[in-house]
């Protein structure tokens, strides 16, 4: 189907009120959810500056490693920005007197709701597809990233005559580096056996690539290693040898996040390989996936039935949208705090899925509730 077709189904299909209100809630949706977005991501950015800075990583290196939590950013918001704007627009419609006119043609609740329910629908599919999809996967290409900042491209980042740590527990001093980056002048103290604190010096030495991490080739040096137990000093003197200097751990590999596991690994977590503590972490962090889109429906109908529901008032009514604005934030708040009970109480985990549908449900009823009794309590003519 082309964009053209598209439009003449949706002209013929769509009745133009609904296309007008959809159209208004579809646009303020996704300037609200992206301004949102990119403020957060200008906050939490912050956040890596030093890390940056003190690696001496390019802005493009920046820009690629904090755009990866973009789409977390956007998951987070949706639910709230569905919310925003829904009470928003119908709210705009109603002090413009839209909505009576809309009324007075005819037009029952479940009609003047029908372009928000799109609306909400949409965001709620757009929830899915981040939560199970592309926020797990975003996330483990940012870890995957800053993991190989800080252990892998900061060993090449070593500046003259500065002390640079590349490590938790090691240090690299340079006293120079020629054009051919060639290195004069390296003190490194190294402290991965915490039993055996060693000192290398060395007049000279190269940058290379063994395998995917960065290697220095040391020429010309000696090695002197404390045992601490006794005390005693043991020297290597040395014409040439290889130093690793891509992590302080022993194996090249780091503990996964449960943000970044896929859903069957937080819903049937290996009890073998993970912490008692952990399992119930992991559950709700499955859950939370699970139901924090369909919040988006629910705060939409929260909004939607803050507006439609209540009568009409000439000098405008404060009242009703206040009212939706802390319903929302009552509903984040006993949200967080059911999803920190039921990570140490996993019986509370059913309460999860109930809270995140039951206020739609509830709104959904009694907004539509007595049109739809009405409807098949019509006697039907033959």
């Amino acid at each position: 189907m082309t964009a053209r077709s598209f439009q003449l189904w949706l002209k013929k299909h769509v009745p133009t009120l609904d296309r007008y209100i959809f159209h208004q809630l579809f646009i303020a949706l996704l300037a609200t959810t992206g301004g949102l977005a990119a403020l957060i991501w200008l906050m939490q950015s912050l956040h890596f500056v030093s890390l940056v800075v003190d690696r001496g990583l390019s802005l493009r290196v920046f820009i690629e490693l904090t755009s990866l939590l973009i789409p977390s950013f956007v998951a987070v918001v949706l639910p709230i920005t569905t919310f925003v704007v829904s009470l928003f627009v119908y709210q705009r419609l109603a002090g413009d007197r839209e909505l009576t006119v809309m009324r007075a043609a005819g037009l029952s609740p479940l009609s003047l709701a029908r372009p928000g329910l799109a609306c909400a629908v949409a965001a709620t599919c757009a929830g899915f597809f981040l939560n199970l999809w592309v926020v797990p996967h975003s996330y483990h290409a940012f870890r995957q990233y800053e993991y190989q900042i800080r252990n892998k491209m900061a060993a090449f980042m070593l500046q003259e005559g500065v002390f640079t740590k590349v490590s938790d527990v090691m240090t690299v001093y340079i006293r120079s580096r020629t054009h051919d980056g060639m290195l004069h002048g390296i003190v490194v103290e190294d402290d991965r056996q915490p039993d055996r604190h060693a000192t290398i010096l060395a007049n000279r030495g190269s940058m290379v690539i063994v395998n995917d991490a960065p290697r220095v080739v040391l020429y010309d040096g000696s090695r002197q290693v404390i045992d601490r137990k006794t005390g005693r000093l043991d020297m290597l003197v040395f014409k040439q040898d290889t130093m690793d200097l891509s992590s302080s751990r022993k194996k090249d590999t780091r503990d996964a996040d449960a943000a970044e596991m896929s859903l069957r690994d937080l819903l049937h977590p290996d009890t073998k390989q993970i912490a008692k503590n952990d399992i119930g972490k992991r559950k709700v962090e499955g859950w939370r996936r699970l139901t924090s889109p369909l919040t988006c429906f629910s705060f939409a109908m929260v909004g939607l039935f803050a507006i439609l529901r209540g009568v009409f008032s000439r000098h405008g009514n404060i009242k009703r949208p206040l009212a939706a604005v802390l319903s929302v934030v009552g509903l984040l708040a006993l949200n967080l705090v059911l999803q920190n009970l039921a990570s140490r109480n996993m019986a509370l985990i059913p309460l999860i899925p109930l809270l995140a549908v039951l206020p739609g449900v509830v709104c959904s009823v009694i907004l539509f509730g007595p049109e739809l009794r009405a409807g098949r309590n019509q006697p039907h003519t033959a």
